[in-house]
């Protein structure tokens, strides 16, 4: 599926908007701030998947996909004359892969324009911080468009931190707006008895979250944080590509809900056990009304090796049982209402452990080069128990 990819030709004109706000001054004693180039960060990283569960063949069939995703962040600052601070914060993501499994829409094809895709994703935010009275209000923009959906995101927040800076206190509200282009497994591009959607039809998925977050320094060695999430989504909430094999054999577009409420809370504690070894840890339980429930666990020691490099070993587990509208191949009944073989909807248990290493330098800079600032390498293996696999691979520079 191919997308429209956008120029970063605006880094470049972000560079000559810092150089010439320099000169520009005001009346008095106050001098114009000019506008701060606070970082750069560049992320790439390499995903591979394979698994026997394809949803888009009704749940057997491989799972094969590849991606290679990069993101450009730009972080500017300038502060006004009662020293609170603007902050301007620009990104530019980009991903390419190639998926198996879509090449099974249309098998008739060599290669059909679902099997190799682009995604593009740029994104801006504002964030207003009042140093004095120690609150922020932030909001932005984000764009995802590739061949059969286009995304227009908004997200506003706000910020309070306690005065001895020990407590803090943060909502964010987002909503995303999508557009479907419905795409159907070919031989039942011509079949009448899908009432939900034709192909090639356009079709709305809005999505709505409402998160929270209240963190606290317990002492010096100990942090703790509590999130909570609201989540609803409205409108096509099928992928309607994806095909369920009934009892009898007969085949249908995967039929799902048009709403659904997610219900996630987490806690999140950090624990400073001696100045080279810090433990992060983190817990969430998870419902929602297609009668999902789900715990993730994750713990993450990281040590330090030299006063600039240290070396963590991220786990991580996750479990769930299956939604109600979730069968295997040839289980689903010709009166059910809804209907799916997506293995990402039943019941499974994975495994997630990695590796990483981070280096960092605002001396000498990373490699001798000054500019920067410090750099990160991740490697996560990730298993279910459904036989489902894959291998990520990340490399992280920040620049100042």
């Amino acid at each position: 599926m191919k997308k429209r990819v956008i120029s970063v030709a605006v880094l470049a004109f972000l560079f000559s908007v810092q150089g010439k706000a320099q000169n520009d001054t005001v009346s008095g004693n106050y001098k114009k701030q000019k506008l701060k180039l606070e970082e750069i960060n560049f992320i790439s990283s390499y995903y591979s998947q394979d698994g026997n569960n394809s949803a888009v063949t009704g749940g057997v069939g491989t799972e094969k996909l590849t991606d290679i995703a990069t993101n450009i962040e730009v972080i500017l600052s300038k502060k006004n004359q009662k020293n609170n601070v603007h902050g301007f914060d620009l990104s530019l993501g980009i991903d390419s892969y190639t998926s198996a499994s879509s090449d099974k829409i249309d098998p008739s094809t060599v290669s059909s324009a679902s099997y190799q895709d682009v995604r593009v994703y740029p994104a801006a935010n504002y964030t207003f911080t009042n140093t004095e009275q120690k609150y922020a209000l932030n909001a932005g923009v984000s764009f995802s468009a590739e061949f059969d959906y286009t995304s227009i995101g908004t997200n506003i927040g706000f910020t309070k931190t306690s005065k001895d800076n020990n407590r803090e206190f943060s909502v964010k509200a987002m909503a995303f707006f999508d557009t479907w282009k419905v795409i159907l497994p070919i031989e039942l591009r011509n079949n009448p008895s899908d009432d939900e959607a034709k192909h090639l039809d356009t079709k709305p998925r809005n999505s709505y979250n409402l998160g929270f977050t209240l963190s606290q320094v317990i002492n010096k060695n100990f942090q703790l944080a509590l999130l909570a999430d609201l989540g609803y989504q409205d409108g096509l909430l099928a992928t309607k590509f994806n095909r369920v094999y009934f009892e009898d054999a007969s085949v249908r577009s995967e039929k799902l809900p048009s709403n659904r409420f997610k219900i996630p809370v987490g806690i999140r504690a950090n624990y400073y056990m001696t100045d080279r070894i810090i433990l992060r840890t983190f817990y969430r339980y998870y419902y929602d009304n297609w009668d999902i429930s789900a715990h993730t666990f994750s713990i993450e020691p990281s040590i330090k090796l030299t006063p600039f490099a240290s070396l963590s070993l991220p786990y991580r587990f996750y479990t769930q049982n299956a939604a109600k509208y979730f069968r295997p191949i040839y289980q689903h009944e010709l009166t059910d209402s809804y209907y799916t073989s997506d293995y990402d909807l039943s019941k499974f248990t994975s495994n997630m452990i990695g590796l990483g290493y981070h280096l960092t330098d605002s001396n000498k800079g990373i490699f001798n080069v000054k500019r920067i600032h410090s750099l990160e390498l991740r490697y996560g293996y990730y298993t279910r128990n459904n036989g489902l696999s894959s291998h990520i691979i990340t490399l992280a520079l920040q620049f100042k």
